[in-house]
């Protein structure tokens, strides 16, 4: 049978950027530039005291907000700051600290059992690693990467839904999906704004560069921006 020659289907535009190709390297600095300038010691809004409470922190962040994650994690954290204090609290407990925060039953179960091997495996403390860390229950690649960046100074790139658009729309390291987003920052981004950038573009895409109502009007990058998505009076 002869099949026929037809076109192949196009992959779907990546937020109104139709085959967007990535800036040059000096627009890249430009971008970062700015960003320190304003702002040049960027901190992550979920609230810990050590890389242990960071580490629950972000596996509850998941589906939440990081100010519901912080309302919760307050009285739990006063409660216990260390893997054998919060499985002494039990699942039950923990559970009824954190059911303000979506998905709570299962994040329950998922601390105490990273806490359970966080003891037997690691002796209580957060790995350094991204292999390591990834065989915690409750941990993926993007909590790993904030791990390893915010606990351990690493750089790493965190892609979560702010920075996914924002690396898009500005074309610093557009993609079809997370990870692709990712790999294209630790190529694109020059080291010097490493530590910091998954930061920066997450505050400027929850504050600024929102989803569905940039607010290009006061956005320090609204010159360099030609996405489609660009709000202009």
């Amino acid at each position: 049978m002869i099949q026929e020659n037809r076109p192949k289907r196009r992959a779907p535009d990546t937020l109104g950027i139709t085959k967007p190709r990535a800036r040059s390297a000096a627009e890249i600095r430009e971008i970062f530039e700015r960003f320190r300038a304003v702002e040049p010691e960027p901190k992550g809004e979920l609230e810990h005291v050590n890389a242990f409470t960071l580490l629950v922190a972000v596996v509850l962040s998941a589906q939440a907000t990081d100010a519901g994650v912080n309302k919760a994690t307050r009285k739990l954290f006063e409660l216990a700051d260390t893997p054998e204090k919060m499985l002494a609290l039990g699942e039950e407990r923990v559970r009824e600290l954190i059911k303000t925060i979506g998905l709570f039953r299962t994040k329950a179960k998922n601390v105490i059992a990273l806490c359970e091997k966080l003891i037997a495996e690691f002796g209580s403390q957060v790995p350094a690693n991204r292999e390591a860390l990834e065989t915690l229950p409750g941990v993926g690649r993007k909590t790993a990467n904030v791990v390893l960046n915010m606990a351990f100074g690493e750089i790493t790139h965190a892609v979560d839904t702010h920075v996914f658009r924002v690396a898009n729309r500005l074309r610093i390291a557009p993609g079809q999906n997370v990870l692709q987003v990712e790999l294209g920052l630790e190529k694109a981004v020059p080291r010097e704004f490493g530590r910091h950038a998954h930061h920066w573009l997450i505050l400027h895409g929850r504050y600024t560069c929102k989803a569905l109502r940039p607010e290009c009007g006061r956005c320090l990058l609204v010159d360099l921006c030609d996405s489609a998505d660009k709000r202009v009076a």
